[in-house]
């Protein structure tokens, strides 16, 4: 079976089974963290990278005023159109982390943001990153929170990565097997490759994708925090999401969950 050369971000459908399965945990935790870490005013969040818009759904269903944007215009089209068919409104555009601009229209002031599992890491300069930072600093209110979560890197670690995950919608499946190969300490660049094996309509075809993260480990991470002062940290906590057990901001974990607060 021939593999197809194809941009994940350009296959939305495909991309949101496989990540739909944490919505909900990840909603309940925004809800919950922002009670606990801020002043639990306000419902109006800001989704950078939103991609195909499975979060923005969710938070939109519990109430939330959710605006959002992606660099990838078919994920935007695809959240678009998955909005309009729940009956939903978000406010919802094609931009970039590091240089995006609120629409005409569209107001700061933000009470929530947020970034999860590792989409900042595709700012591959530290200025990008530190740019998107001041950003969304910028669009967020006095008091407002940034949840920003990310997977650390081990730069000792001599051997590839592989993740694997099955997942169903109706009569497709899809099967996804990443691979990360350890990380040029010099550039901080990794490389990525994702392969998609995907059964629909009773067809099965495969589609692989290559690219690169940034990588940080904690002090990196830190450094790059103290250039946008106006973010505070408040808290720190892992993907499993338990508000009941923060972590230290260390490198003894890998996948990490930053709270900012905007001063």
């Amino acid at each position: 079976m021939p593999t197809e050369q194809r941009d994940w971000y350009d296959t939305p459908l495909y991309y949101d089974i496989v990540f739909d399965d944490g919505t909900r945990q990840e909603a309940d935790f925004l809800e919950g963290a922002f009670v606990k870490h801020g002043d639990g005013k306000g419902r109006r969040l800001l989704e950078p990278a939103c991609g195909s818009g499975r979060l923005a759904l969710e938070m939109a269903r519990r109430g939330w005023d959710v605006s959002g944007f992606d660099g990838n215009a078919n994920m935007i089209e695809f959240a678009k159109e998955r909005m309009a068919q729940h009956g939903l409104k978000a406010w919802l555009w094609e931009d970039w982390m590091q240089s995006f601009t609120l629409p005409k229209g569209l107001k700061g002031g933000f009470d929530l943001a947020h970034c999860l599992v590792s989409t900042f890491k595709y700012l591959h300069t530290e200025k990008d990153a530190a740019e998107c930072l001041r950003r969304v600093a910028a669009s967020l209110r006095p008091g407002g929170l940034f949840f920003l979560g990310l997977h650390l890197t081990d730069y000792e670690r001599g051997t590839a990565e592989h993740e694997r995950w099955v997942a169903k919608r109706g009569k497709i499946e899809v099967v996804c097997n990443t691979h990360t190969w350890p990380a040029d300490p010099k550039t901080r660049l990794e490389n990525l490759r994702t392969r998609l094996k995907i059964t629909d309509a009773g067809r099965t075809h495969t589609q692989e994708t290559h690219w690169q993260f940034r990588t940080y480990n904690a002090a990196q991470l830190k450094a790059l925090l103290r250039k946008v002062p106006e973010l505070e940290l408040q808290e720190c906590y892992d993907f499993t999401y338990d508000l009941a057990e923060p972590r230290r901001f260390d490198d003894s974990y890998a996948d990490v969950l930053l709270v900012l607060r905007k001063s």
